[in-house]
């Protein structure tokens, strides 16, 4: 017999067909489809035309809700028709599963069931899946990481069709395109100076409410009178931005109306900072089993993280890379490394934009009342990790989480500090189940609780963050006490020492110590 090297090119198409034959015949008699697979091939970029903005409808999501709710408004202003979805629940996570690849993590499966499910109301409100394709588009975000999140895009689309909307467009907003996004949008959407400005005004100003939501919340009075206040603080900047007009005087009238809620701050609460995975740390519903509202329900003060922070990483890496890319003259024989420019000038130019950042976000915290924030100092922030996390790795948030865990116990900001992330998340799990273990060995006294989420595990999820919790509170009640003894005070004395412009809602004490009621009692 010949081996098979000897087969001449005829006998190798026998046996071929031989072997087709008879996987067609086993799989008829196991019941399988006989059909030659057909595989998703992701259509190339939809347009979207300046022609078309007038009668289509832009969906976008994942936020907080605030800054979903400010941006809708803010790019109204310049001619967009905006609607942001809603907060995915976990209906829209069983939806996404059903149309979505197996193995996607939960910002997949809750923004695509999110969008879907929109779709379908509107198909079985009577409107035709052509009309809803034509008048309907989805702008989302994309970035290149060593992650899944490039192929969200993808993603969405292979869903979009299996559901019966083939041919939805879906825009790709690239995080690092900043003007000079990739085609794909056609001149729909004009990434204009003042595009971005609204943007990023829309971005500051919903930081600003969520910040000053939850220092406020947890000691108010009357159960409620802070969220009542906060949606009509997303009234008043919300008619600003689409006027076009002072943000500044909108933001002052948000003080006044958030200066109306009586707060008790005497008290022992403590301070959990929410840090991890982007989407994770900031959804405000069941893709993290509403992990900041049940905090608040187990009788702690949340701290959450700046999407304004998130700005000034992404700007840091820019500046960071050209600083590096300088001195390839080897490898990079154009001038400077940087094809021809002046990579000192876009250092500058990238150290500037930083700082008007940091300025705009300053005078509008200043402007609601929003005092002694903290915005992170990304030179810093990459110091500090730098010994544990090479600041050149990216994905996630990088060294930035590192970073926020140093700069939280050194400083003695926060009790607890929760990294939370959806299951799977290769780059926040590297960080958080790995890294910060030699970062903790070194912080002992840090309670630091790493949770995933993969949206019906609320009860493990739950039972983990109320066992750390409990230290927490313990660390909080010797913190509150100390304090008190330290200035001989009883608590009923402490209340009496109060001033009346201590009373107000936006006050808020020099920092000495993580609890906000032992900073009071401080102050006495």
């Amino acid at each position: 017999m010949k081996n098979d090297h000897q087969l001449t090119p005829s006998r190798r198409r026998e046996i071929e067909r031989e072997m087709e034959a008879f996987e067609e015949k086993e799989r008829r008699n196991l019941g399988l489809p006989t059909e030659e697979t057909i595989h998703f091939i992701d259509p190339s970029n939809p347009h979207f035309e300046k022609s078309d903005r007038g009668t289509t409808t832009i969906l976008l999501g994942g936020l907080t809700i605030a800054q979903d709710v400010l941006i809708q408004a803010a790019l109204e202003a310049l001619g967009y028709r905006i609607e942001p979805l809603p907060c995915p629940g976990n209906e829209d996570l069983q939806l996404g599963k059903e149309f979505g690849n197996r193995g996607q993590c939960n910002p997949t499966y809750f923004t695509v069931g999110s969008l879907l499910r929109k779709l379908i109301a509107l198909r079985e409100g009577g409107m035709s899946t052509d009309d809803i394709i034509a008048q309907y588009v989805f702008l989302t975000a994309g970035a290149c990481g060593p992650c899944r999140f490039g192929t969200y895009a993808t993603e969405y689309r292979k869903a979009l069709r299996d559901s019966g909307f083939e041919g939805f467009r879906v825009l790709l907003f690239q995080q690092q395109g900043g003007l000079k996004q990739a085609a794909g949008f056609g001149s729909g959407i004009e990434f204009s100076p003042r595009f971005f400005t609204q943007i990023i005004r829309a971005l500051i100003a919903g930081d600003l409410l969520n910040a000053i939501g939850y220092r406020i919340r947890p000691y108010e009075i009357t159960h409620g009178q802070t969220d009542e206040t906060l949606e009509r603080c997303k009234e008043i900047l919300g008619t600003a931005l689409r006027d076009r007009s002072s943000l500044l005087m909108a933001l002052r009238r948000c003080r006044k109306e958030l200066n109306r809620i009586e707060v008790d701050r005497l008290q022992s609460k403590p301070k959990v900072m929410i840090i991890g995975e982007f989407w994770a740390m900031t959804t405000e519903g069941a893709g993290n089993y509403h992990l900041q509202r049940f905090l608040e329900s187990e009788g702690a003060e949340v701290e959450i993280q700046f999407v304004t922070s998130w700005l000034l990483y992404m700007l840091w890496q820019n500046r960071y890379d050209i600083r590096r890319r300088i001195g390839l003259r080897s490898q990079d024989t154009r001038s400077k490394g940087l094809a021809g420019r002046n990579g000192r000038f876009q250092i500058v130019r990238l150290y500037a934009a930083e700082q008007c950042l940091k300025i705009m976000f300053r005078t509008m915290a200043h402007a609601i009342g929003l005092q002694r924030c903290h915005l992170p100092d990304m030179d810093t922030m990459a110091g500090q990790a730098d010994s544990y996390y090479d600041v050149e790795l990216r994905g996630g948030e990088g060294h930035m989480e590192v970073g926020k865990v140093i700069d939280s116990v050194s400083g003695r900001r926060s009790h607890m500090i929760i990294s939370v992330k959806p299951f799977g998340c290769m780059p926040s799990s590297g960080v958080s189940d790995g890294i910060q273990t030699a970062v903790i060995s070194r912080f002992p006294e840090a309670i630091f609780c790493p949770v995933e989420t993969s949206g019906d595990g609320d009860v493990n999820f739950q039972s983990r963050v109320l066992m750390h919790l409990f230290k927490a509170r313990n660390q909080a009640n010797e913190e509150f006490r100390g304090e008190l003894r330290k200035r001989g005070l009883t608590l009923d004395e402490a209340h009496r020492r109060i001033s009346k412009s201590q009373r107000k809602a936006t006050y808020f004490p020099p920092h000495t110590c993580a609890g906000l009621g032992a900073n009071v009692v401080a102050t006495l």
